[in-house]
């Protein structure tokens, strides 16, 4: 099956695997998915991960994390917000803030991809790829 939207796929694997309540979940590997997953562990929204180069595209194993009383997950949220047939771009005096900060918006700017916090500090704007929260 060709995935058209692999930043999608990303984010419905992960929020699938959550409400099935698996430990671990696997992901087809880009440059893109690993900065994702890398903002999502910085962020403390995943417990650990690991990519693997195994054949021509590589995995990305992530290990989810969930509290450990309420046995609910860490990440209550995770939306696309710019898609391959509509993107949303926005300027750096118009960041968005995702849960009055309690969240994150994650972005696409001409200086890596990056959440709005770390935009905002280097003063440049793009494409919002998706909010967690």
């Amino acid at each position: 099956m060709k995935v058209t939207d692999p930043i999608a796929d990303f984010l419905t694997r992960i929020r699938n695997a959550q409400k099935a309540n698996h430990r671990i979940v696997e992901i087809p590997s880009s440059q893109m998915k690993q900065r994702l997953t890398e903002i999502l562990y910085e962020n403390g929204f995943i417990y650990k991960y690991k990519f693997e180069q195994e054949g021509p595209q590589g995995t990305i194993k992530i290990a989810l994390k969930y509290d450990p009383v309420t046995k609910s997950p860490a990440i209550k949220g995770i939306e696309r917000v710019s898609s391959p047939g509509l993107r949303r771009y926005t300027g750096v005096d118009s960041l968005p803030r995702v849960m009055s900060g309690l969240g994150l918006a994650i972005m696409s700017t001409s200086k890596g991809v990056m959440t709005e916090k770390e935009a905002r500090r280097q003063n440049v704007g793009g494409e919002v790829l998706c909010y967690v929260y």
